[in-house]
């Protein structure tokens, strides 16, 4: 299991969403994904998105305008 980070700060949506999804595409099961963003859409597209395709929050939070978010990707 690998930790990774994906800026996805002053994107709009649905980029924060593509750029997760693809950001996941690259890596293995059990790793961990942690995303900032400032789209404040993302605190509810990106768990929306991990629901359908199996991955796991970790947390989602807002803090000093900034979305958390972090996943744990599903096996395949």
């Amino acid at each position: 299991m690998s930790r990774h980070e994906l800026d996805a700060r002053n994107l709009m949506c649905p980029m924060p969403v593509i750029r997760a999804q693809n950001r996941v595409a690259e890596l293995k099961p059990g790793d961990i994904l942690e995303v900032t963003a400032t789209d404040p859409g993302a605190l509810h597209d990106i768990p929306a998105w991990c629901r359908v395709h199996g991955h796991h929050i970790l947390q989602a939070e807002t803090h000093d305008g900034l979305v958390h978010i972090s996943l744990r990707v599903a096996e395949s």
